[in-house]
């Protein structure tokens, strides 16, 4: 007869046991401009390989190969190194490379430093699988900072319900409609829809543009109810407006997006693609 602590222990091994998610790509563009931001890629790729038997593909672009991501990254990802002496990370670009090359139905668009639920990350996926979605979220209005110390606590515990747990404690992002962070994708549809605008270039506002051009073309995009976390990091080059000029520039862009009509948008990208 199996005791308890040994049924408990078969139940818990069960309950872990990962979700097959081999119809689905994980891309993750990323430019390391910290040991923080090496740490919180490291841990991201753990939890999403602990969580699902999914695709993985990191995409690193600078101007030398230290080849830390090769040695921290556990096996089953698909890591490529792009040499680049841009100072500025040129995310929008990458993104689109990275999707065209990608072999899966579906996607996720997946920025080094969050981490969401595994449930939410399924109901996205069920989304899209579905046809109810041709675009998702895995959260809604609640983008959160760890902060240093709540960041430290998960990265010991390696459990996202620490998360969870802390999260009153964390600082509210970008207020108060987020749209970056992670999103799920029909591959097709996201080709369709001209991938990402690459007038975005650098840091910010590209989210806020992606979202609206889908809504004026018409694809159906769904927020799914949750959280998701961003593990604090020291911010540099890549991860503010680089210029005045630049924030200028992005603003005007979303503003010229955001009034084209249907028909314009299809044009609009048809150029892109």
């Amino acid at each position: 007869m199996v005791g308890k602590e040994a049924c408990f222990k078969i139940k818990k091994a069960i309950m872990k046991k990962p979700t097959d998610l081999t119809d689905v790509t994980f891309l993750i563009p990323t430019r390391l401009d910290s040991i923080d931001r090496l740490i919180n890629l490291q841990a991201v790729i753990k939890f999403l390989q602990e969580s699902f038997i999914t695709n993985i593909h990191i995409l690193e672009a600078d101007s030398y190969n230290s080849k830390l991501v090769e040695t921290v990254i556990p096996g089953g990802v698909k890591i490529t190194f792009i040499k680049d002496y841009d100072p500025v990370f040129f995310r929008t670009s990458y993104i689109n490379q990275m999707v065209r090359e990608c072999e899966t139905p579906f996607l996720s668009v997946w920025d080094t430093d969050v981490i969401t639920p595994p449930k939410q990350i399924l109901k996205c996926v069920d989304l899209l699988r579905s046809g109810n979605a041709n675009f998702a979220y895995p959260y809604k209005k609640r983008f959160l900072d760890t902060s240093k110390i709540i960041r430290d606590l998960f990265l010991e515990s390696n459990d996202w319900q620490v998360l969870d747990k802390h999260q009153n404690k964390m600082k509210q992002m970008y207020v108060p409609n987020p749209v970056g962070g992670a999103f799920f994708a029909n591959r097709k549809a996201y080709i369709e829809s001209g991938i990402e605008n690459t007038t975005f270039y650098g840091w910010g506002i590209e989210d806020g543009e992606r979202i609206n051009r889908w809504i004026g073309l018409g694809y159906k995009f769904n927020q799914v109810q949750g959280n998701i976390y961003h593990l604090t990091h020291a911010r540099g080059l890549n991860s503010t407006f680089q210029s005045k000029t630049q924030r200028a520039i992005k603003k005007l862009e979303l503003e010229r997006i955001r009034n084209l009509s249907k028909e314009e948008l299809k044009k609009e990208v048809e150029g892109w693609n």
